[in-house]
């Protein structure tokens, strides 16, 4: 027995319903993560415009623990950043600028957590469907193969397929279809939630600049003084 007839017999032994079952199974954790990451970025949300112009007022009036306080209210992730942000303050900006680059590092790494999967299973799920298509065709064209010779003849000469290798034929095809009803909706939610991360970023570096502007607002006035007293 040669290699291919090796692969034909084991495909055929074993059949497409193991590609589906698979697929099924993909799709109930597709579905589990879409649920977890839709509850995750729902609740960090929050209104960053309003708690960007709070927590200015309160730099503004030199009250960091006001400021404190309001972040610390606020579940986003923009918040937990630039808390990290202001514990650094007395250091200066810089040591500030960098506090935060590390907290959203961290955040990021949250928000995109099993992202990974969504993006494989909508780029392959496909695939792993047609590979049960491919496993029904081989299975219907070696039923055809075993057909009759003279029932074969005949059926050929009325130009028509035998009606077992049809039906084999547009089972194989339930795969790729399931194949791609488990690849849409992970292809499209994550997509919505890349979306969700890019925004959430954007927001944290804007809420972060309300801090480094008034940590270097600060610095720069402290230095006119001695800038002076030098005149």
């Amino acid at each position: 027995m040669n290699l291919v007839e090796w692969l034909q017999r084991l495909m055929t032994n074993f059949g497409a319903e193991w590609v589906l079952w698979l697929l099924l199974g993909l799709s109930v954790v597709s579905v589990a993560i879409m649920l977890e990451r839709a509850w995750f970025y729902h609740s960090l949300r929050d209104d960053t415009e309003k708690l960007a112009r709070e927590l200015r007022e309160r730099l503004r009036k030199s009250d960091l623990e006001g400021a404190r306080r309001l972040l610390d209210a606020s579940p986003s992730a923009e918040a937990a950043v630039v808390i990290s942000g202001l514990d650094e303050a007395d250091r200066g900006a810089q040591s500030a600028e960098e506090a935060m680059a590390g907290a959203k590092a961290l955040q990021r790494l949250k928000l995109e957590r099993r992202l990974a999967y969504l993006g494989t299973l909508g780029n392959n799920a496909p695939f792993v469907g047609l590979f049960g298509t491919v496993i029904g065709v081989v299975q219907a064209f070696e039923a055809l193969g075993r057909q009759d010779a003279a029932m074969a003849a005949a059926e050929a000469t009325r130009g028509m397929a035998p009606q077992a290798v049809m039906a084999a034929i547009a089972e194989a095809l339930v795969a790729t279809a399931v194949g791609l009803f488990v690849a849409i909706p992970a292809v499209a939610m994550y997509n919505v939630f890349q979306r969700r991360l890019r925004s959430t970023l954007a927001r944290t570096d804007a809420l972060s600049s309300v801090l480094l502007a008034h940590l270097v607002a600060g610095n720069t006035q402290g230095s006119h003084p001695a800038g002076s007293e030098a005149e």
